[in-house]
């Protein structure tokens, strides 16, 4: 009788905590993807080598008046090397001026350099056109 009364324990045991378990894990679940922001991505200039889209959600002020915001250059040949590259860029509305202050492959691991220098687009009419649509947006 008391052998039977231990292994019930045993097994209600076990079975609690892999119920908690389970429930932890479907809470962190949860939270990712709660803080995963939604893009709305802007179809930007097309090139012989592909085409750069900006996010509007992803919009914001600086404390130094430029505008920061997440793009992605999609490749017109995608294969394993040539994947969706997102930026994260400062645009210098007035001087018509950017700067990378970060490059990744997903999401997940960015490092962002605010310390960037800033840039001349150089005539690159992808880059100067997510300029001219987002300061458009912006101002």
């Amino acid at each position: 009788m008391i052998d039977s009364k231990n292994k019930v324990n045993s097994l209600f045991i076990r079975n609690s905590i892999g119920l908690v378990l389970s429930i932890i894990v479907s809470i962190c679940i949860s939270i990712k993807h709660a803080n995963a922001l939604p893009h709305e991505w802007v179809g930007g200039p097309k090139s012989e080598y592909g085409e750069q889209l900006w996010d509007r959600q992803s919009i914001k002020r600086n404390e130094d008046g430029s505008v920061r915001v997440l793009s992605k250059f999609i490749p017109k040949t995608q294969n394993e090397i040539t994947k969706d590259i997102l930026y994260t860029m400062d645009i210098n509305c007035f001087e018509k001026s950017f700067r990378d202050v970060d490059v990744f492959i997903d999401e997940v691991n960015n490092n962002f350099n605010d310390l960037a220098d800033w840039q001349d687009p150089n005539g690159d009419k992808l880059i100067l056109g997510v300029i001219g649509q987002v300061c458009r947006v912006e101002n």
